[in-house]
């Protein structure tokens, strides 16, 4: 037992080579928040979106790590994490994923003092194999599920006997803060142009594959009558789409009134100049994007799937609908549109409620409270 310490020095690992999603987000907010009290280093792909943006971050170490399952990784990229946790006597290493899981699991066999480890399920994936099994064994001190949802799922697999706390994402609310009237218009101008001044436009930065949802409003959309349909603007940031998933958009005659941005790094100003976010993904651990989107100030529209429906109280915040229903999310295309002042009151009601309960402090003293626990820290 060593040594009682405020300071605690932990790792944070992620397999992801590109974007990464929320991952990265999740793990940027940890630094953030952990930064000023802990020595933090993280090991990730070089190629990585996390790589780059850590790499900003005054006094937080980032290794260059790829987390492969070829053989050829045992003498490579496995030796190399084995030495860096032989030589940094990591307190806690924290896993967002099962490939850098696997890879910390086998860096550590036969360490004479092993680091607590600490995995994040972030996903909806299965927890049924033989790795779950090893892993959770051989190198889980305890498990974070982001929602209620996740909790379940991993109190039904062979986890539950690492112990799980549920800590919901927090979001930084003074970064994703409402606009005023006169600055939406202008990014409405900056974006849509002046022929959308009155439009209600409905923005979603969760990226464009089948699996997020966003065909599935369109197909709502093309439903409508004509001169209900014309009100609507339909906008989704991230990878452009293929030209499989382009094409039923423009069988709908709907090009005109779908925009795809691309990827952005921010994505406020384009989500402030929307009136609607939406998230409406067939599966969804909890979701950044839907909780971003609240602490902006939009209503938002979901689809009852996963932790989703845990961010919002339905016919308060936003809409929850069933996963593609497109003849519900028409309903509440028609209803908002008979009564288009209920987007302001809800925006108001939904950036309260991400004020009180996505929280980052809440989210970091929750996470840094497991790992103390496990450490056998006490203040």
């Amino acid at each position: 037992h060593h040594e009682q310490k405020d300071r605690m020095n932990i790792l944070y690992t992620n397999f992801h080579e590109g974007n990464g999603g929320g991952h990265v987000t999740y793990i940027l907010n940890l630094l953030r928040s952990l930064l000023a009290e802990h020595t933090l280093t993280v090991a990730c792909p070089a190629s990585s979106r996390l790589y780059r943006l850590v790499s900003e971050i005054e006094g937080v170490k980032v290794v260059p790590m790829e987390f492969t399952t070829r053989p050829s990784s045992w003498f490579g990229a496995r030796a190399r994490l084995r030495a860096l946790l032989v030589r940094e006597r990591f307190d806690i290493v924290h896993v967002n994923g099962s490939a850098d899981h696997k890879q910390v699991m086998l860096a550590m066999l036969g360490l004479a003092k092993r680091p607590k480890v600490i995995f994040t399920k972030h996903n909806d994936h299965p927890l049924k194999s033989l790795g779950h099994h090893l892993r959770a064994r051989l190198a889980t001190d305890h498990v974070i599920a982001v929602s209620d949802h996740t909790y379940n799922r991993v109190r039904g697999s062979v986890y539950r006997q690492c112990g799980i706390t549920t800590i919901r994402h927090g979001v930084d609310t003074e970064y994703f803060a409402p606009v005023t009237p006169k600055e939406k218009a202008l990014f409405r101008m900056q974006y849509f142009g002046e022929t959308h001044k009155d439009k209600i436009i409905l923005g979603s930065a969760g990226g464009t594959d089948l699996e997020k949802g966003w065909l599935d409003l369109v197909y709502a959309l093309a439903s409508l009558p004509e001169p209900l349909r014309a009100r609507f603007h339909l906008v989704v940031a991230g990878d452009p789409p293929g030209p499989e998933l382009l094409s039923q958009v423009i069988e709908l005659g709907l090009q005109a009134q779908v925009s795809f941005p691309g990827l952005l790094d921010d994505v406020r100003p384009l989500l402030a100049a929307c009136d609607i976010g939406f998230v409406l993904s067939y599966q969804e651990a909890l979701s950044f994007a839907c909780r971003e989107l609240m602490s902006l100030g939009l209503p938002v529209l979901v689809t009852r799937v996963g932790g989703l429906p845990e961010n919002l109280i339905d016919g308060e915040q936003g809409w929850i609908v069933e996963v593609r229903d497109a003849v519900g999310m028409a309903e509440v295309l028609r209803k908002i549109a008979n009564q288009p002042n209920v987007l302001n009151q809800f925006g108001r009601a939904a950036r309260a409620h991400a004020e009180k309960w996505f929280n980052l402090n809440d989210f970091a003293r929750q996470t840094l409270a497991v790992y103390q626990n496990c450490d056998g820290f006490e203040r």
